[in-house]
């Protein structure tokens, strides 16, 4: 039997989670196969990062360096199996460096997890410390 989409409200309830650096309650949305390809990377699609324990790492390790990390602003919507994030990312590197950027995800969903999620943000310069 497959479970239910994901709706918009999940997403946002994902999104808390990433602001609160929760990995157990983030990874609760992803599928074990999941697929994330990260907003950079030498390849055409950024990195790609395979299966859940590989991607709790990357989040993980995001928050370990910007222990600021956080997703603003961010809204949802869900139509059938893809669904939309738009979000304001910033965080402040070690050296106090700051990123600010608008971006969105883009997620692929099977039984309610997210099976690939597609990663975008505005390329813009590191903000002074």
């Amino acid at each position: 039997m497959t479970k239910p989409q994901l709706a918009a409200a999940d997403l946002a309830a994902l999104f808390d989670a990433f602001n609160r650096h929760d990995i157990e309650g983030v990874m609760a949305y992803f599928a074990s196969d999941c697929v994330f390809n990260t907003v950079g990377g030498a390849e055409a699609w950024g990195t790609r990062i395979e299966g859940a324990e590989a991607i709790a790492a990357a989040f993980s390790a995001v928050w370990g360096t910007m222990k600021n990390a956080r997703w603003a602003h961010h809204g949802h919507f869900v139509h059938g199996d893809r669904a939309v994030s738009e979000w304001t990312f910033s965080g402040t590197n070690p050296d106090g460096t700051r990123v600010e950027a608008e971006g969105c995800d883009l997620f692929t969903l099977r039984d309610g997890k997210i099976v690939r999620k597609q990663a975008f943000r505005k390329n813009r310069p590191l903000i002074g410390a």
